[in-house]
């Protein structure tokens, strides 16, 4: 089955033209944060959700604004200290922004992810204090789920065993753990390899049921001007350089969102199209990676 294409709002310049782009394109999934667009993402992206109730949206706990920072101290859920660090996931700051986020959203979202907890000391600490948080808000219906979106959280700080073992302390069984998120790209390629070889947080996620966000397949834009003809003729000769790409990417087993962040219509319709061929062979896939190294 074909990754669906997701939109993600960290780099939008016009969050709402953007959503509504997405959505026309046939967008099931936005992706966005209380700390995206200078604090202003969720809000921009309130009236697309109201008029679109079919429409999924997954945000995040974790970094905040100066602005969000003063609001959460005046509300007492955050030290001097913590608000100075610009990331917080006590159980009391994360309970707090998750409402907020629903209020800015103008609906429950439908999964809120931890942002980068291997930027806490503790990452295993860190985690069971959101998750314990959010399995309050999950079980209320002030949420539909919860997950962890990582940048490198998963070469090390943990794995998915150990969300899911959090997860069952937290929640236990009928706990509400239900995605993680985390970029595969041609610059981000260790996914990949892994996933082909059967392991690794993709692998990981998909045996136990859980959804797979991969987030910046396209690394912030950069990616297809890195992208040589040699390389694009190895994925697909017919390709241009950000079709290659986002081959690649869609391509990874286990993979089941991709989030995109342009709302160019034409562009979300190319890189849908992209997303719906069928998949690169794994020999292709390993030829890639002996070229580029994981």
């Amino acid at each position: 089955m074909s990754p669906d294409l997701a939109l993600g709002t960290y780099r939008c310049r016009d969050i709402p033209q953007a959503a509504g782009h997405a959505v026309a394109c046939g967008a099931s999934w936005i992706d966005t944060a209380p700390n995206y667009h200078h604090g202003s993402a969720q809000t921009r992206l309130q009236p697309v959700l109201a008029g679109n109730r079919d429409v999924r949206v997954s945000t995040k706990v974790g970094f905040f604004t100066p602005d969000i920072a003063a609001a959460a101290r005046d509300a007492g859920v955050l030290t001097s200290a913590e608000a100075a660090s610009g990331h917080c996931l006590t159980h009391r700051y994360v309970a707090w922004q998750s409402r907020r986020n629903a209020t800015e959203l103008g609906r429950a979202p439908d999964i809120v992810f931890v942002h980068n907890p291997e930027r806490a000391a503790q990452p295993h600490d860190a985690i069971a204090d959101a998750f314990t948080a959010l399995e309050v808000e999950a079980r209320a219906g002030r949420i539909g789920g919860y997950g962890t979106a990582a940048w490198t959280g998963f070469e090390g700080a943990f794995s998915v065993a150990d969300l899911l073992d959090i997860a069952i302390r937290c929640g236990g069984r009928g706990h509400h753990l239900v995605a993680v998120q985390l970029p595969v790209s041609l610059v981000m390629l260790k996914p990949v390899a892994q996933a082909l070889d059967g392991n690794g947080p993709l692998a990981e996620a998909t045996a136990a049921g859980l959804d797979t966000f991969v987030s910046a397949p396209l690394h912030g834009g950069e990616l297809p001007a890195m992208v040589t003809d040699e390389l694009r003729e190895l994925i697909d000769p017919g390709a241009t350089p950000a079709e290659a790409a986002l081959r690649v990417t869609a391509s990874t087993p286990g993979v089941d969102h991709v989030i995109l962040g342009s709302g160019h219509a034409q562009r979300r319709r190319d890189a849908q199209r992209v997303l719906g061929l069928p998949p690169l062979p794994d020999k292709t896939l390993h030829e890639v990676i002996d070229v580029l190294g994981a």
